[in-house]
C-alpha cells in the first residue's frame, strides 16, 4: 500500500507546478464536489423555469432551450450536463484517493459508508435526468431500466410493457420524473451534510480561484461541445445509434451483453464490497485514545475547538474545581492525532514539576516528548544547528539527521505545542527550528497544518511567543516522496541562521500553567 500511496503522490505532484500545493485540485476533491453540486442546482433551476412536464412538451421545451437561446439556455443545459459528469469523476477519484490513503477505517467508517450511499443517489438523479428529456436516449434508458428491474420478483406485471406502445406514456409519467428529479438532489444535500457531520471545519467550498477556474472550464466546454438531444422518443421504433453518457450510463449495454441478473450481481456485489471495506481492511491493534487529566485542565475548550473529528465534548465539571467545563473524549471518534495536545495551554515544556498536560496521548506523553527533545538538542554540534519537528504521515524528517540537525517525528505536526519551539531555542541549544508536515491542504488529519500555521502566525491559541524571531523558524509541507522539498527548506533555514548572531533564550521561570 505504501508504494501505491507514493505513486499516487507522484501523480499529484504533476499538478503542483501549474496550481501550487494550495490550489492542487487533488487536495480539494470533496469541496469540488460540493461546488459542482451547486452549479448543477443553479443551472437546473434555470432549466426548470422553461421546462414543461408533458410527453410532447418535455422534448420541445428542451429543444427550444438548446436552439432558440443557445448562449443562455443552451449553455445552461450543457453546464448542467457537464457539471453532473464532473460530480461523478470527482466523486470516484475522491473515493479512490481515500481508499489508497487508508482514510476509511476506524473513526472514518461513517464518512466512507455515507459516501457509498451518496454514489447511488448521484447515479439515480443523473439517470432520472436523462429520462426527462424524453428523446431516443431517454427511451432506451427507460426500457433498459424497466427490463433490469423486471428481473427482480417485485412486480406482478412487467414494467417494460409500459413502453411498448406510443400511448402508454402519459403526462403524469413526466410529472413523476420531474418530482423525483427535485426530490433526489434534496436528499443528496441531506446526505452530504450527514457525510461531513463528524468533521470539524469540513471544507465544503474550494478556494475561490480553483472554483472560478472549474466554472470557466465547464463554460468553455459547454460552448465548444454543447449538449444536444437525440430525436424525439418514438415507442414504435427501437433506437439504433445512441450517444451514451459513459459517466452515468456505462452499465446499460451490459444488461443486453450479459443479463439483467448478472448486472444486478455486479452492481449489488460491488456496493456491498465497498460498504464492507472499513471492516474487511481494518488495521490490527487498537488506536490509543486521548486521555484527559482533570487536575491540569482549566476547561478552556481549545481541544474541543481544534479536534478535526469532533471527538471531544465539553461537559460540566462535578469535581468541585473552579472551572466550569471538562473535556470528554469519545473513543469511537478519536483519531489519536494529538492535535488536542498541541492545543492545550498546559502543554508547557518549561515546567520543572508535574509535567502532565490537560489532555495527552497515552503512548506519546508530553514528558517523553520533552525528554526526547532534550536528548536531541544535547547532541547538536556545528554553526547552524537545527531542531526539526516532523509528522509521521509526511516526509520522514529523521532522514535529515546529521551532526547539525536533530529530528523528532510526531503523529501529526498539529500535536506540537508552539512552546517547544521556544524551548528548543532557549540557551542557544539550537539556532533554528524546522516545522515539517504533510503537503499543504493535504494533512492526514485535516487540520494539523492549518492550526500549526495559525499558531506560528500568532493568530490562534496557543500562540508562538513574540520573543521567538520568525527568521529562526521555517515550515515545510512535504509528503513522503518530497525529499528535495524538505532538504531545500532545511538548507534555506541553515543559510539564513548562519548569517544571524547567536541569541540566548533563557528560561523565564514559567513553572505552572499558562492562560488559566
Amino acid at each position: 500500500m505504501k508504494s501505491l500511496q507514493n505513486s499516487w503522490r507522484r501523480l499529484e505532484n504533476l499538478f503542483n507546478p501549474a496550481f501550487g500545493q494550495a490550489l492542487n485540485p487533488w487536495y480539494h476533491l470533496g469541496a469540488i464536489i460540493y461546488f459542482l453540486f451547486w452549479v448543477v442546482v443553479v443551472s437546473g433551476i434555470y432549466l426548470y423555469i422553461f421546462y414543461r412536464t408533458g410527453v410532447n412538451e418535455a422534448y420541445q421545451t428542451v429543444e427550444s432551450l438548446t436552439h432558440d437561446q443557445p448562449y443562455v439556455g443552451g449553455v445552461m443545459r450543457s453546464l448542467h450536463r457537464y457539471a453532473s459528469d464532473g460530480i461523478v469523476v470527482a466523486m470516484l477519484l475522491h473515493m479512490l484517493r481515500s481508499f489508497i490513503y487508508g482514510r476509511f477505517h476506524g473513526f472514518r467508517w461513517f464518512s466512507w459508508v455515507t459516501g457509498v450511499l451518496l454514489i447511488w443517489l448521484v447515479y439515480i438523479s443523473g439517470i432520472n435526468g436523462y429520462w426527462m428529456v424524453w428523446d431516443r436516449l431517454a427511451q432506451f434508458v427507460a426500457v433498459a431500466t424497466t427490463e433490469w428491474f423486471d428481473w427482480l420478483p417485485l412486480f406482478s406485471q412487467p414494467l417494460a410493457r409500459n413502453f411498448l406502445a406510443q400511448g402508454n406514456v402519459s403526462d403524469r409519467f413526466i410529472n413523476m420524473l420531474s418530482f423525483i428529479h427535485i426530490f433526489i438532489p434534496l436528499l443528496m444535500l441531506l446526505f452530504m451534510w450527514v457525510h461531513t457531520k463528524r468533521m470539524n471545519n469540513a471544507e465544503t467550498y474550494p478556494p475561490q480561484s480553483l472554483a472560478a477556474g472549474t466554472l470557466l472550464a465547464l463554460l468553455a466546454l459547454s460552448l465548444v461541445k454543447p449538449a444536444l438531444s437525440h430525436a424525439q422518443a418514438d415507442l414504435a421504433l427501437v433506437p439504433a445509434a445512441l450517444r451514451l453518457d459513459w459517466f452515468y450510463l456505462a452499465p446499460y449495454p451490459l444488461i443486453y451483453a450479459w443479463s439483467p441478473g448478472a448486472v444486478w450481481a455486479l452492481v449489488g456485489g460491488f456496493t456491498m464490497l465497498l460498504l464492507a471495506v472499513p471492516w474487511l481492511l481494518k488495521p490490527r491493534g487498537r488506536v490509543p485514545v486521548a486521555e484527559v487529566h482533570p487536575d491540569n485542565c482549566n476547561g478552556c475548550e481549545r481541544c474541543f475547538k481544534d479536534c478535526p473529528y469532533s471527538a471531544i465534548l465539553m461537559r460540566s465539571r462535578q469535581d468541585g474545581r473552579p472551572y466550569a467545563l471538562l473535556p470528554v473524549v469519545d473513543p469511537k471518534l478519536c483519531a489519536s492525532c494529538g492535535i488536542c495536545v498541541g492545543a492545550c495551554p498546559s502543554s508547557m515544556p518549561f515546567r520543572r514539576h508535574g509535567m502532565v498536560s490537560g489532555i495527552e496521548l497515552p503512548d506519546k506523553l508530553l514528558l517523553a516528548l520533552r525528554a526526547d527533545t532534550d536528548h536531541a538538542l544535547d547532541g547538536l554540534r556545528g554553526k547552524a544547528r537545527v531542531m526539526v519537528f516532523g509528522c509521521d504521515c509526511a516526509y520522514d524528517v529523521r532522514a535529515l539527521q546529521s551532526e547539525e540537525v536533530a529530528a523528532l517525528s510526531l503523529p501529526c505536526i498539529g500535536m506540537l505545542p508552539p512552546a517547544f519551539i521556544d524551548y528548543a531555542l532557549r540557551d542557544s541549544r539550537a539556532d533554528g527550528v524546522l516545522i515539517a508536515g504533510c503537503r499543504e491542504c493535504d494533512c492526514q488529519y485535516r487540520l494539523g497544518i492549518r492550526w500549526t500555521e495559525q499558531r506560528l502566525a500568532r493568530e490562534r491559541e496557543p500562540r508562538l511567543r513574540q520573543r521567538v524571531p520568525a527568521q529562526r523558524v521555517e515550515t515545510c509541507w512535504a509528503g513522503p516522496p518530497d525529499e528535495k522539498l524538505a532538504r531545500a527548506a532545511l538548507s534555506a533555514l541553515q543559510a539564513r541562521i548562519a548569517q544571524l548572531p547567536r541569541a540566548a533564550f533563557e528560561d523565564d521561570g514559567e513553572l505552572e500553567l499558562e492562560h488559566r
